[in-house]
């Protein structure tokens, strides 16, 4: 056998903390993220209860059109240092059954179990002791899936939420996935479903249909991808991180949408410097400059740009923003949102940066 994997995901995380606290919050419409302003607010939804959920919210959805579909819900701003807190205890809770672990945001982490079960009905009694364990140390529920794959245990934790455990073992992997539709698989998001369902694939069934050698000569590396998943092939392992972070990004979405140069300089200036504060605080350099850009409709674009150095230096990071901005300056759309992405970092460089007098000079 190779892995027995539980994929452990709290249930509506921020809103269950919420409701933790505030009893008269439980059975009703919980909404945690921006101000709703009475549907002109800007922003998003953070996360929100499955009351909420039935009224068509989600996470992410606009925090206007939230409003509009439950105006009577409940909406609460979110108080990140305390559920920075809880993810703190939740996830101290799980690492010790498993050393094993590997977290993935503030909800969510995955247990290689292989080394301290023998079979998955033991896999299930150790699933049932981390949700009891979580619940009587901090109050909430979460759905655990169990699977011989990661994919398998991330899609089986969230086949019976809330506060529910699937166990899928191998022999029953292709009955279990055979009648769900394809976006429930990882990846496969609303545009890539219709280039599937245009191909006359709609339940992960039809993929497991596909031999290999069809899967990758329609699909390419996708293909291979993707019959790895369905087949209970995909042996990514449970690791923690130890990598350092890939990107320090900042936004801002404005009050209400402008065209207005003078504010949107004022707000990448802003933006760039509060990110240089951490970049020179972490004495960290980057080589990709990044611009994210959203308009009326909520149309989004990004632009970017990559050095053949990576450098340290909030003037020309604005430089090259305004450079890419350019581009967008001439239209008379109104903007919504404005952001600034430096990625390709190193911590590790071995050089000062000169300036150009540095390498003219002749010794």
């Amino acid at each position: 056998m190779g892995h027995i994997i539980l994929h452990i995901d709290m249930d509506c995380f921020f809103a269950a903390v919420e409701a933790r606290d505030n009893p008269g919050y439980k059975g009703k419409p919980l909404i945690v993220g921006a101000d709703p302003k009475e549907g002109k607010g800007r922003g998003v939804v953070a996360t929100c209860s499955y009351e909420a959920r039935k009224y068509g919210i989600h996470s992410a959805t606009p925090i206007s059109q939230a409003y509009k579909l439950c105006p009577h819900a409940v909406f609460i701003r979110p108080n990140f240092a305390k559920y920075s807190v809880v993810s703190k205890n939740v996830m101290n809770i799980i690492r010790k059954y498993s050393p094993a672990f590997q977290q993935v945001g503030s909800d969510e982490a995955y247990l290689d179990i292989i080394d301290i079960c023998s079979n998955f009905e033991d896999a299930r009694k150790i699933a049932e002791n981390i949700k009891n364990e979580i619940y009587r140390s901090e109050g909430i529920t979460c759905s655990i899936g169990c699977a011989p794959t990661k994919t398998l245990a991330k899609i089986s934790s969230d086949h019976n939420k809330p506060n529910g455990i699937t166990v899928v073992e191998p022999e029953n992997i292709k009955s279990f996935l055979e009648n769900m539709d394809i976006i429930r698989i990882p990846g496969i998001g609303k545009i890539t479903k219709k280039y599937y369902n245009e191909k006359g694939i709609k339940v992960i069934g039809d993929f497991i249909k596909i031999s290999f050698p069809k899967m990758i000569e329609l699909f390419g590396k996708s293909g291979k991808w993707i019959w790895e998943i369905v087949n209970g092939l995909d042996d990514r392992p449970v690791h923690e991180f130890k990598e350092d972070r890939k990107s320090i990004s900042r936004e801002r979405t404005f009050l209400e949408d402008i065209d207005d140069f003078k504010i949107i300089l004022k707000t990448f200036e802003d933006i760039n410097k509060k990110i240089h504060k951490k970049i020179i605080k972490h004495n960290i350099f980057y080589k990709t400059i990044t611009l994210k850009i959203r308009f009326q409709g909520f149309i989004t674009f990004t632009r970017s740009k990559s050095l053949f150095i990576p450098i340290q230096n909030e003037k020309k990071t604005l430089e090259i923003v305004l450079e890419l901005f350019k581009e967008f300056s001439k239209g008379k759309r109104k903007i919504r949102l404005i952001g600034i992405k430096l990625s390709n970092l190193d911590t590790k460089i071995k050089f000062k940066q000169r300036n150009l007098l540095n390498f003219l000079t002749i010794p």
